[in-house]
């Protein structure tokens, strides 16, 4: 294995690939980089926020160096903003607020880059990103011809995309997004955290600015999260439930407090809230441990390995499905070998 992974995964793994490919734009990612891929597994990826790597990478790892964002076109309320899929994510979102191009704001700090936020569907307190994607634009792997899918094509769902299908996974390389945001600022302040937030943190007869929400968000999330690149994690490592209302007021009868939301099939619980109420808030098992200041993170306390933190990830699962009957599943993407498991 010939070249570290260890900056380019943020849980601060140890772990190599046989060889690394940056592209700086699609015609390059076309003509030079697709043709090498047929005799080696191949990954990937942006930042790898949402990845946890069990041991080396048997073969090559791509990423994208397409950057830049651009403003396309502008109707009435509405202006079209393209982003190069190589772009950091909350360097996209600094940037929509500082051009008056807003809807991005409960997304700052959001670890990753523009092109998965198009894969993930990633989203935070009240907003998703499939509210803003206007169409990704990507090539075709087998092919090697670009293909544009509007939000439509995409069938984005919670943390879902057409890209995380099995049978696409691999088939589609993002290279570019593009979202329609807004030249009026309108805050989403519908999730209770957010609106507590704002409350606390700014002078009632202070209006709320687009800078001042972002501020505040940012905060949030920095008191709740560890700090990128001094302590390894994924930021939110599973994904929040949805149950039948039957089995939300089961678990209400028990634990009164227990939180959830209405969704459209059922009930949201918290992941974070089920793992804190087993008991895991803030416990280590071997050199991988549940971040004291949210359940829902798992952290590299120093020199845990990926196999570690999918150990430590399976014992929660576990404890949770048998204390709620509820299964939780990982966000994250396992990648063992040459493959996502």
């Amino acid at each position: 294995m010939s070249h570290s992974l260890l900056p380019h995964n943020t849980f601060g793994l140890d772990v190599r690939c046989k060889s690394f490919v940056e592209y700086a734009d699609t015609e390059t990612l076309i003509r030079q980089v697709l043709p090498r891929l047929s005799a080696t597994p191949w990954l990937h990826i942006g930042s790898g926020s949402n990845l946890l790597f069990l041991g080396d990478y048997d073969g090559t790892v791509l990423h994208s160096g397409i950057r830049g964002i651009e403003m396309l076109r502008r109707e009435g309320e509405n202006v079209w903003v393209k982003a190069g899929a190589g772009v950091v994510w909350d360097d996209f979102v600094e940037w929509a607020v500082n051009h008056a191009c807003f809807g991005a704001e409960n997304l700052s700090l959001i670890p990753g880059e523009v092109g998965a936020s198009a894969v993930q569907n990633i989203g935070a307190y009240g907003t998703e990103v499939a509210d803003l994607i206007e169409e990704v634009e990507t090539v075709e792997v087998a092919t090697g011809t670009v293909k544009v899918f509007s939000a439509e094509d995409c069938d984005y769902s919670y943390r879902h995309s057409i890209f995380k299908q099995p049978e696409n996974r691999g088939k589609f390389i993002v290279t570019h997004v593009t979202y329609r945001l807004s030249t009026v600022f309108r805050p989403d302040l519908n999730y209770k955290a957010t609106r507590r937030a704002v409350e606390e943190r700014l002078p009632k007869d202070q209006p709320l600015t687009a800078a001042d929400l972002r501020r505040i968000i940012i905060d949030v999330r920095r008191e709740k999260l560890p700090e990128p690149g001094i302590v390894g994690s994924a930021g939110s490592f599973f994904m929040n439930p949805v149950v039948s209302e039957e089995k939300y007021a089961e678990i209400k009868q028990s634990h009164p407090d227990a939180p959830g939301y209405a969704v459209e099939n059922g009930v949201k619980v918290p992941a974070g809230w089920l793992i804190e109420t087993c008991g895991w808030k803030g416990r280590t098992v071997g050199h991988a441990g549940v971040w004291e200041k949210q359940a829902l993170v798992l952290v590299n306390r120093g020199g845990a390995t990926g196999k570690e933190i999918q150990h430590l990830s399976q014992l929660i699962c576990e404890d949770v499905k048998a204390h709620f009957g509820i299964v939780i599943k990982p966000e994250v993407n396992f990648v063992e070998g040459g493959k996502i498991i």
